[in-house]
């Protein structure tokens, strides 16, 4: 008996997987929908006062002024796009609040001629966030403060995704028309925080809650790690455009981007950009035009997620690296390097 019950829980997760793609996009929509846009970059972006998402998105501390400058830097330089992380505590706390926001939002980067990529769920860093207050950053520390969503061991626990669901639907549902979106990264690096597969159930929830939303816009969840081989079967062939992260050097890059374009999809590097991974602006971004993937690095203006300091290399007294490892712009919006901002602003300037 307990060998059929686990037999028919496997045959009902196949049948989902099987659902969710059967509404998947064809390679032909995929790639008529990238034709239409001029080569696609930009950067993860969050306001330099905010630690992590809550403090971007909930009403004490969202900051639309901040905002339009910063994105008015982007501009100039000649971005059209920025990854953006939501988090359903901001909605769970203030709903409509928090769509009112993410309005505004979309009314700015449009201004600024950008469409962003929204985040939903996440496993990177911190296990636990909390509506309210956000605690300041630990000096020296990479973002120190940033909060998976919707956490751990919460990912994993299958009676509150009726309420994930919910948030994702009203999201999709409020804003899967909108043409001032890019589209959607469901889940951003499924598995990181020693989870591994636990986090399959809630990634293939996430597609089929979205496939049910059906929105205008493409859906994707990057890969990241090629040993996650149950998660990265799922990813690449559930999402309607691929998407990855990769901060190694040209050579390395280049051999991901051939083996992904064997799926015959449009291909959206969502993280690059590592200085002392020799993943840097000059060498990356003009391999990534060429190939025509767009590029998405990580960092923007230096703030309190303190991304400007490696993952692994903490600075305790909280002085300035040798070489910042993320990030474009200092917290007084000059560039962190000119040469950096100039050599990105004439390549995207280039036909």
């Amino acid at each position: 008996m307990k060998k059929m019950y686990f037999g028919v829980l496997a045959l009902a997760g196949l049948l989902v997987q099987l659902n969710v793609r059967a509404q998947m996009w064809t390679k032909e929509k995929a790639n008529a929908w990238y034709a239409t846009h001029k080569w696609l970059t930009g950067a993860n972006y969050i306001p330099n006062n905010a630690i992590n998402q809550l403090e971007m998105w909930q009403a004490a501390t969202f900051s639309p002024d901040l905002i339009d400058k910063e994105l008015t830097l982007a501009q100039g330089i000649g971005f059209n796009t920025m990854r953006v992380f939501l988090h359903h505590l901001a909605w769970e706390t203030d709903k409509k609040g928090f769509k009112d926001r993410m309005d505004k939002f979309l009314s700015i980067a449009e201004k600024h001629g950008i469409q962003p990529l929204f985040v939903f769920f996440d496993d990177c860093w911190n296990k636990e966030g909390k509506p309210g207050k956000q605690p300041e950053p630990k000096p020296g520390v990479h973002n120190s403060g940033w909060v998976q969503d919707p956490g751990q061991p919460f990912s994993e626990d299958s009676t509150i995704f009726p309420g994930l669901e919910k948030y994702v639907k009203d999201i999709l549902t409020t804003f899967g028309h909108d043409k001032r979106i890019l589209g959607w990264d469901l889940y951003n690096e499924p598995g990181n925080s020693n989870k591994g597969d636990k986090s399959l159930p809630l990634l293939t929830a996430v597609f089929k809650w979205a496939r049910a939303a059906n929105p205008d816009q493409p859906i994707t969840a990057g890969i990241w790690r090629w040993d996650f081989e149950k998660l990265n079967e799922f990813q690449l062939n559930n999402s309607d455009i691929i998407s990855y992260h990769d901060y190694e050097e040209p050579e390395k890059h280049l051999r991901v981007i051939q083996l992904l374009k064997a799926y015959g999809r449009p291909l959206i590097c969502t993280e690059y950009m590592a200085r002392r991974n020799n993943s840097r602006f000059v060498n990356i971004l003009p391999m990534l035009k060429k190939e025509n993937v767009a590029a998405i690095n990580w960092g923007f203006v230096e703030g309190k997620t303190n991304t400007i300091y490696a993952w692994d290399t903490p600075l305790a007294d909280g002085r300035q690296p040798d070489e910042w490892f993320h990030d474009i712009y200092r917290t007084d919006l000059t560039p962190y390097r000119k040469d950096e901002t100039d050599f990105i602003r004439k390549l995207n300037a280039e036909k």
